[in-house]
């Protein structure tokens, strides 16, 4: 084994994130780890591999969501797995809304009187749902109509990610997940398609048009056959829970991950998803005996824009992502 050894971190006028990521490798602790991630991502999209990004719908809150959207621009991942909040937010934002910064420790009652809801310190406002319903239903109703004239037995039958690719295609937004998505051809999957805002609406919609339904376990069929035994696969895993779990399943299916990055503020102690990490994925066979893979235990908003800045300088660099 090849001895490494703990280097100094120090600080010149105009460092770039390259310099300073790559100095982090040798400072220890999680900043090993966010350098070996780094070099995780370059690694999987040097070897081919099919990879899927996965976040909670906390991070399309942030402002990490037009990270996301240039990540689908430039060809980095193939397949997307997000939670139901994260596709409303990017929406709501693609159509204008804006969120406000505030603070961790604000008064959450008065919040709610002042019809503000708050997620960390980030707030979004009752008037932004409300713009988002009358959006979102004015996008179902086209969308059912165009699909009215193609039916053939009267009923009208739409996977989510059918459902998310004809939304994406109405956005204007570059700055859009959806919309970067369906022009690069890169499906998003949620199956928990009901458990916010937009499951009440498909609802709502659905009393109403009772011919028209969402197929979520046409879309495990999809996730699954998105990738092969054959294939090389790779994970970026921001946070946890079921987007996690969803990708890394479809892929125990298909033989287990090949990389797999995962970085999260959970901790394994607490026996949850977004806690598990990579080694216990291994006990499952969702990620391979001898995959190449990391942990990194910090606040995605700030360990992933460093890991990916520095991994898309590589790769652009190199010729290996779009322009």
């Amino acid at each position: 084994m090849v001895k490494k050894y703990v280097h100094d971190i120090r600080w010149h006028p105009g460092i770039t994130v390259d310099e300073l990521v790559d100095m982090m490798d040798g400072v220890g602790f999680q900043s090993t780890r966010l350098k070996r991630a780094s070099d995780l991502i370059v690694k999987m999209k040097k070897s081919g591999a099919k990879i899927y990004l996965t976040f909670t719908s906390n991070m399309v809150t942030s402002g990490l969501r037009g990270l996301f959207a240039q990540l689908i621009k430039l060809g980095l991942v193939d397949i997307i797995v997000t939670t139901v909040g994260g596709i409303e937010e990017d929406i709501m934002k693609a159509k204008g809304e804006k969120f406000i910064l505030g603070t961790f420790n604000a008064d959450d009652v008065e919040l709610h009187e002042r019809g503000m809801n708050r997620i960390g310190n980030i707030y979004i406002t009752n008037e932004s749902y409300e713009h988002f319903e009358g959006t979102f239903q004015s996008m179902l109703k086209h969308i059912y109509d165009a699909k009215k004239t193609e039916t053939k037995d009267g009923l009208i039958s739409l996977t989510p990610s059918d459902l998310f690719r004809e939304i994406g295609l109405k956005l204007k937004d570059e700055n859009s997940i959806l919309y970067q998505a369906a022009r690069k051809g890169v499906p998003i999957f949620c199956p928990a398609v009901t458990d916010g805002a937009l499951g009440f609406h498909l609802f709502m919609f659905k009393q109403d048009h009772q011919d028209f339904h969402i197929d979520v376990v046409g879309d495990f069929a999809n996730i699954i056959f998105s990738t092969s035994q054959d294939e090389k696969k790779g994970i970026i895993s921001l946070g946890g829970g079921v987007s996690k779990h969803h990708a890394i399943l479809a892929a125990l299916i298909n033989g287990g991950m090949d990389y797999a990055v995962y970085m999260t503020t959970s901790r394994q102690t607490s026996g949850s998803m977004s806690g598990a990490t990579t080694n216990e994925a291994k006990s499952w066979g969702k990620i391979k005996d001898d995959s190449e893979a990391v942990t990194v235990i910090g606040d995605v908003t700030i360990v992933f824009p460093l890991a990916v800045s520095y991994a898309l300088s590589v790769l652009h660099d190199e010729g290996l992502i779009d322009r």
